[in-house]
């Protein structure tokens, strides 16, 4: 288990974030929350995006086609955006400070900073309800389902998941306004 140094910056900007690690990873959640928590991350893998992707070219709207453009640029860029980030800043996840009580997830990489299923959620969310503004309140729920499931089942910090929610929501609007 690593210890982090107990001076300087990041020790002090981590502080809070690994109190609140502590505190999840040690809650021993209903069984609801953890299924709920579960088909959130696993949702967040990419299938619930490209269900939604295959909705908007079935509906038959008009932009449809310029908004799954956006939208693939959206993921394009969030996904070497977050992956840039993550091998810049190199944190620690918490599960590998300390295991959680009830989640065991394999991970694809070994960095934790940003999170990179919230910066892909967001993007999603926010590029594709830009375009149908009538299902982004529904889209965004669903993307701070998988953003805050990250956290709950031990794969990333708070602020992870806080930088990638605005990396991502950032990327998702910059797509669209290119895009109109």
């Amino acid at each position: 288990m690593r210890r982090m140094a107990s001076h300087g910056l990041g020790y002090k900007l981590s502080r809070p974030d690994h109190g609140l690690m502590r505190t999840v990873n040690r809650w021993n959640a209903p069984r609801w929350v953890r299924w709920w928590m579960l088909l959130a991350t696993r949702a967040g893998d990419g299938w619930l995006w490209a269900l939604i992707g295959l909705a908007v070219l079935l509906s038959g709207a008009e932009d449809r086609f310029v908004a799954i453009v956006a939208s693939g640029l959206a993921v394009i860029v969030g996904i070497a955006s977050f992956q840039v980030a993550k091998h810049v800043f190199r944190r620690t996840r918490p599960l590998d400070i300390e295991p959680h009580c009830w989640a065991c997830i394999k991970t694809r990489d070994v960095f934790s900073f940003p999170s990179g299923h919230s910066t892909t959620a967001f993007a999603v969310a926010v590029s594709l309800g830009s375009f149908f503004p009538e299902t982004l309140p529904v889209l965004l729920v669903l993307a701070a389902n998988v953003a805050i499931s990250r956290v709950i089942i031990g794969m990333h910090f708070l602020t992870d998941v806080l930088v990638g929610s605005g990396l991502g929501a950032a990327i998702g609007y910059a797509a669209y306004r290119l895009a109109v």
